[in-house]
């Protein structure tokens, strides 16, 4: 770093002893964030041997950097990484992986986590109104589906778009299947008074909050990413450490986010699990996902060497799409702060939190006969509010903490982050683009991309088809159950 004091610039740094203890990021656009601070925590995290899990808002910027840097630093690790990327965009450059893999998921509970990430990343208001009724029912319906899928043999068709099919058969089909299963009866008793007591409407309400949002995420390229596992999520594991980055697109970011959102969920629990490797958790423009459990990942990740950045532009949207007190958690509990140039509210309360410090203050007082000199200390902001508004790119503030073993007495700085433009130039001139991951192309060397993309999505619409051709059979061959079907 260069920092200003005593009427000129001196060199320093800024030594983040411990990344466990969480850090965020923030600034207005191009105050400068990620080409500071993101950037540099990818690349030193992956010369110190994490394994990486990366949210890459505008992909494949962040991708690329954690590629090739990776590519160049492979002696930084034990066991060699591999390196996986999500893209919905370019199926060519994308790995394939089922977020709700069966052997993931121990009880319903985590069905029940799955379905509540998806849908309060398709419909943000949702946040603020959890234990609604009609907020409640699409999660707990769509959770019975997933573990329903879970449970139908062995889990063979439990994957993400399975779920979303089979939530679009017709609800009269749909409900004996799933209540001939006693594990889910209880689940859907709701719905069953519902049906039995003739509420039609208030059910087909309770159904198409969950059918309506669930439906923009149909799409081919979206099925033939999740419809299949090319790799485990659990990217901290000794023995196949992973580098996963998850990229979305700004222009369709409220589908893709909910996909990815259901990721974020999923490697949130496998990573923060003791005797694992250490790892990183790097999530830019976090707005744009809904990350379920954040504030009690920051708070229980420390103890097992899980190192969270965030990056954000203001606190203020972290309020609006985690609600009050799920944001004052957050901005509470991280351990490390970087901000660049914010106004408002968040700047009174980043000065806030570094305090105030004992100033000197000198007053002259001229009058006709004499001058007079005073000079008296006051406690003032450390850092006002007015100074963290008005820096410049490239210019943070912030703090740092420290252990026991490594005091810093100085955990508060205001400071230019120096960044080697030059160099940086000249390794994202020899960097390579992501390779191609799936090769489409057939014997002839004709591409098939759409082809077998399309086939695909048609093979998961005839899987739902049979699935429930073959239960509604079942049911009817059973005559402790054919009831149910006479219910409709």
């Amino acid at each position: 770093t260069r920092f200003y004091y005593k009427k000129r610039w001196h060199n320093g740094w800024i030594n983040i002893l411990l990344p466990q203890r969480a850090s965020i990021v923030l600034g207005t656009p191009g105050s400068g964030k990620s080409f500071a601070v993101v950037n540099s925590y990818i690349k030193q995290q992956i010369e110190k041997g994490y394994s990486m899990y990366i949210y890459d808002f505008k992909f494949p910027d962040l991708s690329t950097i954690a590629y090739n840097h990776l590519m160049n630093h492979l002696d930084g690790y034990e066991v060699k990484p591999k390196f996986y990327v999500i893209n919905f965009d370019d199926p060519r450059r994308s790995h394939r992986c089922n977020p709700i893999h069966p052997d993931f998921m121990e009880d319903i509970t985590d069905a029940y986590e799955s379905a509540y990430t998806i849908m309060l990343n398709l419909n943000k208001t949702w946040v603020q109104k959890q234990g609604d009724f009609f907020v409640e029912s699409p999660i707990i319906l769509f959770a019975a589906i997933i573990w329903y899928l879970k449970i139908y043999k062995g889990g063979k068709y439990c994957t993400f778009p399975h779920a979303v099919e089979f939530l679009n058969r017709r609800y009269e089909d749909i409900f004996p299947i799933l209540s001939s299963y006693p594990e889910l009866e209880n689940y859907l008793s709701p719905f069953m008074d519902a049906w039995l007591g003739g509420a039609a409407e208030q059910l087909q309400g309770q159904i198409a909050s969950a059918k309506i949002p669930l439906s923009r995420m149909i799409s081919p390229q979206l099925y033939w990413v999740m419809s299949d596992s090319e790799f485990t999520l659990d990217i901290n594991n000794p023995q196949e450490p992973k580098i996963l980055c998850v990229g979305n697109n700004p222009d369709r970011q409220n589908i893709y986010g909910a996909a990815l959102g259901l990721y974020n969920s999923r490697i949130v629990k496998l990573v923060n699990k003791k005797g694992k490797l250490k790892s990183s958790i790097i999530i830019d423009e976090l707005p744009t996902i809904y990350f379920k459990g954040l504030d009690n990942l920051i708070a229980t990740a420390r103890s097992n060497k899980v190192a969270v950045l965030l990056g954000f532009q203001d606190f203020s949207q972290l309020v609006r799409d985690y609600g009050d007190k799920e944001a004052k958690v957050v901005m509470n509990t991280v351990g490390n702060i970087f901000s660049g140039q914010v106004v408002g509210e968040t700047a009174k309360t980043l000065s806030e939190r570094f305090g105030k410090v004992l100033q000197k203050r000198h007053s002259i007082t001229i009058n006709r006969n004499d001058k007079s000199t005073s000079i008296n200390t006051q406690m003032d902001s450390l850092i006002p509010p007015s100074k963290i508004s008005s820096l410049t790119q490239g210019m943070f503030v912030g703090s740092v903490a420290d252990t026991f073993d490594e005091r810093i007495e100085q955990k508060i700085f205001h400071c230019e982050i120096v960044v080697d433009a030059e160099k940086v130039k000249r390794e994202e001139k020899a960097y390579k683009p992501i390779p191609v991951i799936t090769d489409f192309t057939d014997e002839n060397g004709k591409d098939c991309m759409k082809e077998m993309i399309q086939e695909n999505y048609n093979r998961i619409k005839a899987d739902v088809r049979q699935i429930v051709a073959d239960e509604l059979e079942r049911i009817q061959n059973d005559p402790a159950l054919a009831h149910l079907l006479q219910q409709k």
